[in-house]
């Protein structure tokens, strides 16, 4: 029989928390036949008055019998009252949540299963500590506001196409996962139509796969001339160059692109060089990382924020990633790099109806 009084499932993704919490709540109302015995609340709530009534129906759900004596189960889904924002901060939702509090407390777990998702959550508030000390606490992965997090994307990506009988390769991933702007919601979506695209012409999704049939979603981001740059292929590079032009696309965000990464990795080499940071075959050690983060913080006032300034605002996985098995270009070529960045900025500036010429000609000094 079940221990704790409800289950409570929250995270930063709403969508990886909506995801866990219909697994929970399938798994808590598998052993329920009768249809009666189960009902959904929905948590959304616009005005305090929403939040009354919804603790109100949760009050009489949780306490009406189950048909023939059996156990009912109840799910509050998708909780929005416990976000910061307007309705969240209003005395009236503290109240009724101070009411939702007392109807948990004399909930009977053995006569009824209650189940509460919500995403996101103010965690500084009272009612949610109390949720989390309380019940059976299930959280759900997702990338936070710096970044933290991807390993759950990774992970659920895997599972995905685990379950599709396919595979994709390291790079691809990334590459997907960047193209979509790390949303949950889009990774799975466009990893199923990959999956389908493939057919049974193929089980693996690769890197040029996706750069043909993924868009990129949400701005300022153009990962195909990037990542080419970085893997030193020039054919790719400029074949990545004469699709974004194509597109009708500037080259302004595309050396915005290559300067932050560029950024990025000058700190990364410097770090590496001087032995600040050790390479293992999973990344970059974590202990060495925060050690450095420690001993040079105060060369980064004021950038606590996730920023390509600040290399340890970064994802640790993410950073691993650009460094790959350690054969990064030596640290003078990575400066070079970024004076002919502004060559080529100073060019379009001057030509500007000569962009993906100006480009292309400074990967060619780049990368030959």
């Amino acid at each position: 029989m079940p221990t704790a009084r409800f289950t409570y499932v929250s995270g930063p993704d709403d969508y990886l928390a909506f995801r866990l919490a219909k697994q929970v709540w399938k798994e808590m109302s598998a052993d329920v036949e009768d249809d009666f015995s189960k009902e959904v609340i929905s948590g959304h709530a616009g005005k305090v008055e929403d939040v009354e009534q919804l603790v109100n129906r949760f009050r009489e759900a949780t306490q009406t019998l189950g048909l023939f004596g059996g156990r009912r189960v109840v799910w509050l889904k998708g909780c929005t009252f416990l976000a910061d924002n307007q309705t969240g901060r209003a005395e009236g939702t503290q109240q009724a949540c101070e009411d939702l509090r007392e109807i948990l407390e004399k909930v009977l777990p053995e006569e009824v299963g209650v189940l509460i998702s919500a995403s996101p959550v103010d965690r500084r508030k009272r009612f949610p500590k109390w949720l989390e000390k309380q019940g059976e606490c299930v959280v759900a992965g997702g990338v936070d506001s710096k970044g933290k997090g991807i390993e759950t994307l990774v992970a659920i990506v895997m599972d995905e196409c685990e379950a599709l009988g396919v595979t994709i390769g390291n790079q691809a991933l990334e590459i997907l996962i960047n193209k979509v702007n790390s949303n949950s919601r889009l990774l799975l979506e466009e990893t199923r139509k990959l999956a389908t695209y493939l057919g049974d012409e193929g089980r693996e999704i690769t890197s040029k796969l996706i750069e043909e049939l993924v868009p990129n979603f949400g701005e300022g981001d153009f990962f195909e001339s990037t990542e080419a740059f970085f893997s030193r292929n020039l054919r790719w590079t400029l074949d990545a160059l004469r699709r974004h032009f194509f597109a009708g696309h500037d080259a302004r965000p595309v050396i915005a692109s290559l300067q932050n990464r560029n950024r990025l990795l000058i700190q990364l080499k410097a770090l590496s060089d001087g032995g600040e940071i050790q390479l293992g075959g999973r990344g970059i050690a974590k202990p060495g990382f925060e050690r450095a983060a420690s001993k040079y913080s105060d060369r980064y006032n004021g950038l606590s924020n996730k920023s390509g300034y600040n290399v340890f605002t970064q994802n640790l996985w993410y950073m691993g990633k650009l460094i790959g098995e350690g054969k990064m270009p030596p640290l003078k070529r990575l400066i070079d790099h970024q004076q002919e960045f502004i060559r080529a900025f100073e060019e379009i500036v001057e030509r500007p109806n000569e962009q993906e010429e100006a480009l292309r000609n400074m990967a060619i000094r780049c990368l030959t």
